[in-house]
């Protein structure tokens, strides 16, 4: 795999001093600029922002994988195999309420990974993963 560019990616939150406590406390994440409606965020060296946005009542969707229901649209990153699981105990001990709790997708087939989904206090939903075997990220 050649080096990857890092991504920027902008989400809305609709309570940015809470999202702001989130993303700065309970997962961690060093913040970069801000001003009184964004603030980055170095998300595993790629840029993550959050904006300010007055909350919409849009439903969750949902697409069935490996038997369970996840969020659709979500984001994340692909942590190396050693630190999902550091991640994952983190993530526990600050509380976060699971979507899908940390366990191994696709066990034994092509694809195999650690995965794990929960929300920011926004709703925005967020997807965590690891490989075993990095070649395996886009293997059918």
């Amino acid at each position: 795999m050649s080096k990857l560019s890092p991504f920027h990616l902008a989400i809305p939150v609709h309570n940015l001093a809470e999202c702001r406590d989130f993303y700065t406390n309970t997962l961690r994440f060093e913040e970069g600029r801000s001003s009184d409606h964004w603030v980055d965020y170095n998300f595993f060296g790629h840029q993550l922002v959050i904006h300010f946005k007055p909350k919409s009542e849009e439903d969750l969707h949902t697409n069935a994988v490996d038997g369970k229901d996840v969020p659709v649209p979500h984001f994340g990153v692909v942590l190396p195999w050693d630190s999902f699981q550091k991640f994952a105990d983190l993530l526990k001990s600050k509380g976060i309420k699971f979507i899908i709790e940390p366990y191994i997708r696709f066990e034994g087939q092509v694809g195999e990974q650690a995965t794990m989904f929960f929300k920011d206090p926004s709703g925005n939903a967020l997807e965590f993963k690891a490989f075993k075997d990095m070649s395996q990220l886009f293997a059918k």
